[in-house]
């Protein structure tokens, strides 16, 4: 594994360094606001010791970024595939216009996490929130699943206009008392065990990276958000 100090070193330094080291697995210390980190890449693991900038692994199309901190916006900006790990929260526009791979969050999300989410054939996205969302979550939403764990069962777990726009995917919320308003675009209701057997080994996977109870995550009530198929909105789109 190579060792990349990033102290003092502009982003466009780092992201060379990383892109050329011809280990396969790299680590970051000293991390500090240096952006796009991992952008494009699909051969490398990346494991950051301290706090990236905007739009880590934007495009990403392979590789597995791990960060031991949390994250700024647009991270996994349009990723493809792979795997970005946090253990923290992150900002806004978590996986803007993803269309395939994983980002797991530990903690919570900003505002507007999954827009414009998507998927096609073998491409699908996954995005676990830990912890909490902020407002215009899965706005736009055209495909792939996002999941809010809601670890410490608080009432309100996502803000507001959450799902407007959506015309494809699914979003699940760990609640049993759910406190939010959703759009006409969406439908919601309480998660069956049909529902609940197609997040099953996100929610398992998720558990052992962050050594939590998977068990007790999957005997928890959920709430199932998905397009409203009466609301004409959906009729504008030709993918679904």
């Amino acid at each position: 594994m190579q060792i990349i100090d990033c102290e003092n070193k502009d982003y466009t330094q780092v992201c060379k360094e990383v892109r050329t080291s011809e280990d396969v697995d790299v680590c970051l210390q000293n991390c500090l606001g240096q952006r796009y980190i991992g952008a494009g890449l699909n051969n490398k693991t990346i494991i950051i010791d301290g706090v990236p900038g905007n739009a880590l692994g934007a495009y990403l199309d392979g590789a597995n970024i791990e960060v031991k901190a949390s994250v700024q916006d647009a991270v996994g900006d349009t990723m493809n595939a792979g795997k970005i790990l946090v253990r923290g929260s992150s900002g806004d526009a978590t996986g803007y216009a993803m269309r395939g791979g994983k980002i797991y969050i530990r903690d919570d999300a900003g505002y507007r996490t999954g827009i414009h989410m998507k998927a096609y054939k073998e491409n699908f996205p996954i995005i676990m929130i830990g912890g909490k969302c902020g407002s215009f979550l899965g706005e736009y939403m055209a495909g792939g699943i996002i999941v809010v764990l809601n670890l410490k069962d608080e009432k309100q777990i996502v803000g507001n206009f959450t799902g407007v726009g959506m015309h494809g995917g699914k979003i699940f919320l760990r609640t049993s008392d759910l406190n939010a308003n959703f759009p006409p675009q969406v439908k919601c209701e309480i998660a069956t065990k049909e529902d609940i057997k197609e997040i099953e080994k996100y929610i398992v996977e998720y558990a052992n990276d962050f050594d939590i109870d998977a068990n007790k995550l999957l005997s928890s009530q959920y709430h199932i958000l998905k397009p409203n198929s009466a609301n004409p909105y959906k009729r504008l789109y030709t993918a679904h």
